[in-house]
């Protein structure tokens, strides 16, 4: 069986390694239309600084991205992070350290007495009858009040999906805590209970050394398949049975073709093949973000923890700051620091893509505001993403219904990315093991 991977991410590349656990016979060819592997799973190295263009790590207390890691023998590489980054800040009107247990959310100043009286009341508030969409927002308000959803699930969602609380389903983007209300009726009410079955610690966020692009190169060799990069997929077409691929200036033929790339780059490609699918896929909407990594010889501030996130009330331009070698020590020589700031994403679309200059900037006066530092870094590195994060909207769950019901007109295509259902690499890695899976059954 001859078979196609469009990109060379994390879900390609893992795609390709779970049908191969189950049928090694396949005959696979992975197209990468940039000169590297690994899409936003890269480590730049600059004169001894790491930094993570995006992910990096996953946490433990998933099993799908150990359990590759274990599959593929790497786990001697494994880079568990530093104890002091369990210790997380929230930026509101000052630097405030995030409660970590019920006398340290009683003390906080990051909620007036009042906020933290109606987070309580959540226990005795009624769960929702029906289970139709809301935004995060909406279900933050309706359960734990205005003031933690404004303050703390404002500030999460910033951090894992660059997007706001009045912007993201709920539902598609922590169906876990929408189960928790509907199986326990609240969410307390299903902690308490979680906590009793599952008693043990929780996940550990977990990397490699020398950074995630270390593993991406490791699972690329790992397997024996074709791999072609500079290699950009224009189109494809059907010829009865058969997927015809546009290639530079060939047409391939294939048996099976898994689309592991941004929706939006999957939905140039079907356009004449299914314009009603293309059109679900160019529907998946992302959220523009920028990194800005410094490394500094010498810097002002202890960096004891994991880092900060911002809040929308307090006006700040960056989303975040990622304190990188205190979270793990390969990611600055020693005696040396280095951090990463987060900007732009639904909160402030237009700040992600300004010019390198005016991002440095930002980044600089954004430690300066939230840390009060300004040191000046001697190694800086800038990355920018024009579409980075995808943002399941409200709805989210119901387009991928229709998007993947349409999807079975085209026997042997396959979608395995992290638009679709969780953007996290342990999704990412669960998501290609299912689609592997159903690629295996189709193929008995």
């Amino acid at each position: 069986m001859n078979v196609a991977i469009v990109g060379g991410g994390i879900s390609g590349l893992s795609t390709a390694f779970y049908i191969l656990q189950e049928k090694p016979e396949t005959k696979i060819t992975l197209f990468e239309k940039s000169s590297r592997l690994g899409g936003k799973m890269k480590t730049v190295n600059m004169e001894g600084f790491l930094f993570e263009e995006g992910s990096n790590g996953f946490l433990s207390n998933k099993p799908d991205t150990l359990e590759l890691v274990k599959l593929c023998d790497y786990e001697k590489n494994l880079l568990r992070s530093d104890d002091n980054a369990r210790i997380r800040y929230i930026y509101k009107d000052a630097l405030h350290r995030l409660p970590e247990s019920p006398m340290a959310f009683l003390k906080t100043p990051l909620l007036s007495v009042f906020g933290k009286l109606r987070v309580a009341l959540e226990y005795f508030t009624p769960a929702k009858k029906d289970e139709s969409d809301e935004t995060l927002q909406s279900f933050g308000y309706r359960r734990v009040g205005k003031e933690m959803t404004d303050t703390f699930l404002d500030a999460m969602v910033a951090g894992i999906f660059a997007s706001k609380p009045d912007s993201i389903s709920v539902h598609s983007a922590f169906p876990a805590v929408v189960r928790l209300e509907k199986e326990y009726g609240g969410l307390f009410r299903g902690m308490i209970a979680k906590k009793k079955k599952e008693a043990g610690p929780g996940g550990v966020l977990m990397s490699f050394l020398g950074g995630v692009s270390s593993f991406i190169e490791h699972l690329a060799k790992s397997m024996n398949i074709a791999i072609q990069t500079d290699a950009n997929v224009t189109k494809i077409e059907k010829k009865e049975d058969k997927y015809l691929l546009h290639v530079k200036e060939s047409i391939l033929e294939f048996d099976k073709v898994i689309l592991s790339l941004p929706a939006y780059e999957g939905a140039k490609m079907l356009e004449e093949l299914d314009e009603a699918l293309a059109k679900e896929l160019e529907d998946i909407e992302y959220s523009p973000i920028s990194v800005v990594g410094f490394g500094y010889e010498q810097f002002s501030h202890d960096l004891k923890g994991f880092g900060l996130l911002t809040t929308t009330s307090s006006n700040k331009k960056i989303l975040g700051v990622l304190w990188d070698s205190s979270i793990f020590y390969d990611r600055a020589p020693s005696g040396k620091k280095s951090l990463r700031v987060m900007i732009g994403g639904k909160r402030n679309p237009h700040l992600a893509l300004k010019s390198d200059e005016e991002l440095i900037a930002i980044a600089k006066e954004g430690i300066q505001e939230t840390m009060g530092v300004s040191d000046t870094p001697d190694v800086v590195y800038v990355k920018r993403y024009t579409k980075g994060i995808p943002n399941y909207r409200v709805g989210h769950n119901e387009r991928m219904k229709k998007l993947f019901t349409l999807l079975k007109a085209h026997k042997g295509l396959y979608l395995s990315s992290n638009a679709y259902f969780g953007v996290g690499l342990n999704d990412c890695v669960s998501n290609a093991k299912k689609v592997a899976k159903k690629f295996i059954e189709e193929a008995l």
